[in-house]
């Protein structure tokens, strides 16, 4: 039965199909050799790789490593040690919270927190002799540890994991400012977090700890940044992390390490 909507009526009449008469060869041929534009095009930026992280790492480690030397050298007055150690907080948070992959910053809070560590360093070694060169092997021996744990799995970062890290470091901190204000009212005693006795060892391992837990975090970011193909410019907040959780631990590394020195 001959159908008698108008369009299927005039298609049938007007030729084969929607498209109009059939291609010729040579019509075929030349939109065989045209380029496709159909396939879905690159990124347009280059994805993070570890060898970016790496060097990056080292750059910003490597700044921070001039910079405390320099102010160990120079013998920097306490109180622009105290105006570096705030400006590098202010920093810190900055890049934080914005997630920033700015060189400039990270490398400015590397420069700052540098001058800082030399300076401290420099008051813990004049009262304990060696005391900063096993703060650096006590620091390396952490990284190395928990890069082998998580290269392992024996510990796996799952959200749950996450969540009560976060809130340990939430309440580590809490008690950190609760003990320094108290410590204003009762001659710097505070709490007792931060005295030679076992409470403050205990809470010298629980930070050291959390430090620890920081950088299971920075690996597990670095590994996702990588398989997710983030870009390039990322690797800076990568070594940025790694940075400060170093920093971290090499502080409360210092501080353990020193209740169980002698001094000259």
């Amino acid at each position: 039965m001959e159908s008698k909507n108008p369009v299927f009526s005039r298609a049938r009449r007007e030729g084969p199909g929607w498209a109009g008469p059939n291609p010729t060869p040579d019509q075929l041929q030349n939109m065989y050799d045209a380029p496709s534009y159909a396939q879905p095009s690159r990124p347009a930026f280059r994805t993070m790789t570890l060898d970016d992280v790496v060097v990056r790492g080292f750059l910003t480690l490597g700044t921070l490593v001039v910079a405390a030397a320099a102010a160990w050298i120079l013998q920097v007055p306490p109180a622009v040690a105290i105006g570096a150690a705030i400006v590098a907080l202010i920093l810190g948070l900055i890049a934080s919270f914005t997630m920033s992959t700015n060189p400039a910053l990270i490398l400015g809070y590397a420069v700052f927190e540098g001058v800082f560590l030399g300076a401290i360093s420099s008051v813990f070694e004049s009262m304990f002799n060696g005391i900063v060169l096993q703060a650096v092997l006590g620091t390396a021996f952490a990284f190395g540890a928990v890069l082998t744990v998580y290269a392992l799995r024996v510990i796996r970062v799952t959200p749950k994991l996450v969540k009560y890290g976060i809130a340990a470091a939430i309440a580590a901190v809490g008690l950190v400012l609760v003990n320094l204000i108290v410590g204003l009212f009762n001659g710097g005693v505070g709490l007792g977090l931060r005295t030679d006795s076992p409470l403050g060892w205990g809470f010298s391992i629980i930070m050291i700890l959390i430090g620890c837990f920081f950088l299971l975090l920075d690996f597990d970011q670095i590994e996702q940044g990588v398989k997710q193909g983030a870009p390039d410019k990322f690797a800076w907040q990568c070594a940025f992390g790694l940075t400060l959780s170093l920093v971290w631990i090499y502080l409360e590394v210092l501080r353990f390490i020193s209740y169980f020195s002698s001094s000259d």
